[in-house]
């Protein structure tokens, strides 16, 4: 078995377990913090996404409460379109609201044919369906799963109803069918819309035969009908306000984090300074014998580093042990939207070994800048 080399940095660290592992805490600890932080904040973003991602499947327009837009913006859209069109769907809406980790939502019931309802779970990717769908005029309504985890629903409970101010409905709307599909849906018959909710308006749905091909067309649309008597909701609009709707809060992360991986930099320069204070002796004798200093730095260094991506690994590890048991105990049985790995969070923990092993490197160039070895052999520097 090959023995490790007495210089190895590895050798100093295993066996000054009791300096290296509070060192390696505190990295594991800054990792946890950071990447819980920014996880926990990117999830709001992603909850928005995912609760309305239905919307990417078409493109709805409001004729913004004239009845006589409709046929106009039909023929507009089929006839200009710089892709096929599959369907054009007429429906109505009514409001309703979600739970998020923020607070309520608003969510929207749309009230559907039974051919046109039966077209949009299957391209939602609709696996199944417990219960039914809703009969023509009757107060009845199908939810997806995540809506019913969401608002703990089951078949025959209430979705609206007269006393309820954020799904108002004149009559009990019940759930007859939950749909086994990953976006969040709330559906009813157009009959029972139309007779009882305001305003009389429809609006339309345009389908285009892929997802790909979705985007093209509304885009397209966005940009033909502006300042048109027509209000147009489009997936990539949802993305962009979102976006910019958290641009100053990131902004604000930002800054936060920067100072922390500051303040983290400086506690372990600090303590960089204390362990190295006692190691004089130690590299005097080493460089005393031979040992010159570009090589004990590049020891010093090697140790630090080693401690910097150990800590950091272990924390990333720790951080994604601790989020997924936050999605498995919190998020999942609400349907909320978190993901324990996110890629963003892990690059927010880079700057932390970075920052702490160039604090380090530079504590100990500053340390052995004046070092006298023989001062140390004749026990000048204890």
């Amino acid at each position: 078995m090959r023995r490790p080399r007495p210089l190895s940095p590895l050798v100093y660290l295993s066996r000054n377990s009791g300096r290296t592992i509070p060192m390696a805490g505190v990295i594991v600890l800054s990792v946890l913090l950071v990447g819980g932080i920014v996880a926990l904040m990117n999830s709001i973003p992603l909850s928005i996404r995912t609760t309305y991602s239905y919307s990417r499947h078409y493109l709805a327009v409001s004729p913004r409460g004239d009845p006589s837009m409709i046929d106009v913006i039909r023929d507009r859209v089929t006839e200009g379109s710089p892709v096929p069109i599959e369907r054009v769907i007429l429906c109505r809406a009514s409001g309703s609201t979600v739970r998020s980790i923020v607070g309520k939502w608003p969510f929207v019931v749309i009230g559907l044919s039974r051919p046109d309802m039966e077209f949009l779970l299957e391209r939602s990717g609709t696996t199944a369906l417990e219960g039914r769908l809703p009969n023509v005029g009757a107060p009845e309504a199908v939810i997806s799963q995540p809506v019913a985890k969401n608002l703990n629903l089951r078949i025959g409970d209430v979705l609206l109803g007269p006393k309820r101010d954020e799904g108002y409905s004149p009559k009990d709307v019940r759930v007859v069918g939950i749909a086994d599909t990953d976006d969040w849906l709330m559906l009813n018959d157009i009959e029972y819309q139309r007779e009882n909710h305001f305003p009389p308006i429809d609006n339309l749905l345009f389908f285009a035969k892929s997802e790909a091909e979705q985007g093209r067309l509304d885009r397209w649309a966005v940009a033909q009908l502006k300042g048109e008597r027509a209000q147009t909701f489009a997936y990539f609009e949802l993305e962009k306000d979102t976006d910019e709707m958290f641009d100053t809060l990131y902004m604000i992360l930002n800054t936060v984090i920067g100072l922390l991986v500051i303040v983290i930099a400086m506690v372990m320069a600090m303590l960089m300074n204390i362990y190295q204070s006692q190691r004089m002796v130690e590299f005097g004798l080493l460089q005393a014998i031979g040992f010159t200093k570009k090589r004990l730095v590049r020891k010093v260094i090697a140790e630090a580093a080693w401690v910097m991506a150990c800590g950091w690994v272990l924390g990333l590890l720790v951080a994604g042990g601790f989020l997924f048991a936050i999605k498995a105990l919190i998020f999942d049985p609400k349907a909320y939207a978190l993901e324990p790995f996110d890629l963003a969070a892990l690059l927010y923990t880079l700057p932390i070994p970075v920052m702490i092993l160039s604090a380090a490197v530079a504590t100990v160039l500053l340390r052995f800048r004046g070092f006298d070895p023989v001062a140390v052999v004749e026990r000048r520097i204890v």
